[in-house]
């Protein structure tokens, strides 16, 4: 990871970390390095956050200036930006959103012209010329100044694309939405209901200051009593930028990244559509996703946590299917990131074609009990390799053996520690976690 740039952007609190300062130089460095040998294009989205408005035209400033045009998607998706720039032959596309973080940050995502995460190497030169270590780049005169361009129609071919991509009508089926009051609300409703499902929709009203606020993937439970109170098929949330998709079977159970992963990545099998029988995961799945990989003979490769790791993997193996239990999946056929609307079009295809409950998809992954507590801390880098944390991680490690694992690693969008284990019972979880997060805390690492 760079100074600025983590694994999923630059990312950081309005005007306290992520200015507009930096998202103006961004424009500039881009537009620039784009447009070194022909008039750039980069297209634009962002999600509902209040200071999403405020990138934008930083953003949009620093690209004409440098002399390249910029094109305005507006309010969208993360996927749908990837889409329009990989389909429209743009140089180039940003993404203004923080994800499922609070509405007080946000963050600059820049995809390039194949329509994946930008390449490392460039991200680094971006950083150079925000610390002033590559001079001052020339300003665009003239006519040769660059343009701002509506783009909003970007935004509805990608709606008819994913029209496109459902193999059957959703009539009478009756379907959640929980759009996170983020970037997903102008999209996915229209997109079912088009498909023909009666689709009730809620966190669909967005004010600037209350996406992903008590709604929305990272908090199914709303979903969860939704769909149970309105005797809903199927409920599918998203989070802000519409990258992620978790979904919420009949009964108001979680269907993860990983039980989708196993629902979608067996039925693809079935079909001759999974590319060496694999999918791809992330060091974070659950052990019960990988035992019933093995019954059912799917086979799996296991990646660093980030949708960019497992996209490189997949395409240096040209496998079909990867994604994190976080709900980032990626159907390669389709996409080239994950995409919350089109996992939730695809887990709807599985239900219609093998005529099953989504519940019943389900069954076979007995999930082992699983705990995630987030550790705040001065520097990352040395609360993970302190000895002492490392001594304590070790020796959960040796009591869990075969029955469950331990895993420590590092935000790579917040300055936490993530320490998870997996074990046999609820109880156990937290006795492994906590004994972990004491050591940290006796060692004086963590802030806050």
């Amino acid at each position: 990871m760079g100074k600025y740039f983590g694994t999923d952007g630059f990312r950081g609190e309005a005007n306290e970390v992520l200015t507009v300062e930096h998202a103006f130089k961004v424009g500039r460095f881009l537009g620039w390095y784009y447009g070194q040998d022909h008039k750039a294009k980069v297209v634009i989205g962002k999600d509902t956050r209040r200071s999403s408005y405020m990138f934008e035209y930083a953003l949009a400033a620093g690209i004409t200036a440098s002399g390249a045009n910029a094109y305005l998607l507006h309010v969208t998706t993360t996927p749908s930006v990837s889409y329009v720039t990989r389909t429209d032959n743009f140089d180039c596309g940003i993404m203004i959103s923080a994800s499922h973080n609070p509405y007080y940050d946000n963050g600059i995502k820049v995809i390039s012209g194949k329509g994946h995460k930008l390449e490392a190497e460039v991200e680094e030169k971006i950083e150079a010329y925000i610390d002033g270590e590559m001079g001052e780049l020339p300003l665009a005169k003239k006519e040769d100044i660059g343009r701002t361009v509506d783009y909003a129609a970007g935004r509805n071919r990608y709606i008819g694309y994913l029209i496109s991509l459902a193999t059957r009508s959703f009539e009478d089926i009756r379907v959640g939405l929980d759009c996170s009051n983020g970037s997903a609300f102008a999209i996915a409703k229209s997109v079912y209901d088009a498909l023909g499902a009666k689709t009730y929709v809620i966190n669909c009203e967005p004010d600037g200051t209350n996406i992903n606020t008590n709604c929305g993937s990272t908090h199914i439970e709303v979903l969860q009593n939704y769909v149970k109170e309105k005797k809903l098929d199927v409920g599918f949330a998203y989070d802000g930028d519409a990258d992620r998709c978790i979904a919420v079977d009949e009964h108001g159970n979680v269907v993860d990244g990983d039980l989708i992963l196993y629902i979608c990545g067996k039925y693809m099998k079935e079909n001759g559509r999974l590319n060496g029988d694999t999918i791809v995961t992330t060091i974070m799945s659950n052990l019960g996703l990988y035992k019933a990989c093995d019954k059912a003979g799917l086979k799996y490769e296991k990646t660093a946590v980030g949708d960019k790791y497992v996209y490189e993997n997949m395409v240096r193996n040209n496998f079909s299917l990867g994604g994190e239990q976080s709900g980032h999946i990626i159907f390669s056929k389709h996409a080239t990131t994950g995409d919350g609307i089109l996992t939730s079009l695809m887990v709807m295809e599985v239900m219609l074609e093998k005529k099953m409950s989504l519940a019943k998809l389900a069954e076979p992954v007995k999930i082992y009990p699983q705990l995630l507590k987030n550790v705040r801390v001065a520097d990352k880098k040395t609360a993970r390799e302190n000895a002492a944390v490392t001594k304590a991680v070790d020796a959960v490690a040796e009591a869990l053996g075969d029955d469950g694992r331990i895993l420590v690693r590092e935000s790579g969008t917040e300055p936490v520690i993530r320490v998870m284990v997996e074990a046999a019972t609820d109880e156990l979880c937290e006795k492994y976690v906590n004994q972990v997060i004491d050591v940290i805390k006796k060692e004086g690492l963590m802030v806050g």
